[in-house]
């Protein structure tokens, strides 16, 4: 299976935040990317632009996303959007979801193959499982949707490996690496697309003392939780200064998607 023009949409997770690379625009790679040069292989006149920029929730990504999209004229487009919402002390979950809906009825009138993500289950983290209620919630409303527009759903709260915290980032809120490549992995498997990626290696689990793992949480609360908790306070956002990496469609092969083959 070939596509022709592919078209990412969504937040931090889809612009690759985690998954560094000094090469690229803005300084990373992401498990799109990956997919990416996975897909340029398959066609001589493949084309890819990602649209994501961290921090977004959903009404903005709708609203600076979706019509740039389309006029790309994608055959595939990928969206992952919402967590940002969600995470929010109050969020009507109907009436975002109701706005989602609509917005997927646009992109899949286009006729591309569409694809989107259920939440993470956050059972296993003690920091976000009080929000699992309303993450389980989400993720019915959003695999109705897909249902309806015959989008084909990437079931994140399902993929149990992520439970395993080397796959994600030091800040625990978005994948590293191992969890971008994961990702890929589990997408071009979807879409049915022969590849060679493997997973990444994983740190080794090292016996920690209750003084070390204290000394680690006081570090994330400092570094990662506190500054995620200021923007909300301020109405600020990790975005706020950020660009699209790759509005436009390109290949892998252009300044700042270079890189050698899929690794």
């Amino acid at each position: 299976m070939s596509f022709h023009r592919y078209v990412a949409l969504g937040d931090s997770f889809t612009e690759g935040v985690g998954d560094p690379d000094p090469r690229r625009p803005n300084g990373l790679r992401g498990w799109a990317d990956r997919v990416a040069e996975v897909l340029a292989t398959k066609s001589d006149d493949f084309g890819y632009a990602n649209l994501a920029i961290r921090g977004r929730k959903l009404p903005a990504i709708l609203a600076e996303q979706l019509e740039p999209a389309r006029a790309l004229d994608p055959d595939l487009v990928t969206v992952y959007a919402g967590a940002n919402d969600i995470m929010r002390p109050k969020v009507d979950l109907d009436a975002l979801v109701g706005s989602y809906d609509e917005a997927l009825g646009r992109l899949a009138a286009t006729g591309a193959r569409l694809l989107v993500w259920t939440a993470f289950d956050p059972g296993g983290s003690a920091t976000y499982r009080l929000l699992r209620g309303r993450f389980a919630l989400y993720n019915e409303l959003v695999r109705e949707s897909a249902d309806r527009h015959g989008a084909t759903v990437v079931d994140f709260w399902r993929l149990r490996d992520y439970r395993d915290w080397r796959l994600w980032d030091d800040d625990r809120m978005h994948m590293g690496p191992a969890g971008h490549q994961r990702m890929a992995i589990e997408v071009l498997d979807i879409l049915g697309v022969e590849h060679e990626l493997a997973p990444l290696a994983l740190r080794d689990h090292l016996p920690r003392s209750r003084a070390e793992e204290l000394r680690e949480h006081a570090a994330w609360l400092r570094t990662s939780a506190a500054p995620w908790v200021h923007r909300r306070l301020t109405g600020r956002s990790s975005g706020d200064l950020v660009s699209p990496r790759y509005p436009a469609l390109g290949t892998p092969d252009q300044p700042g998607l270079a890189g050698g083959p899929p690794r």
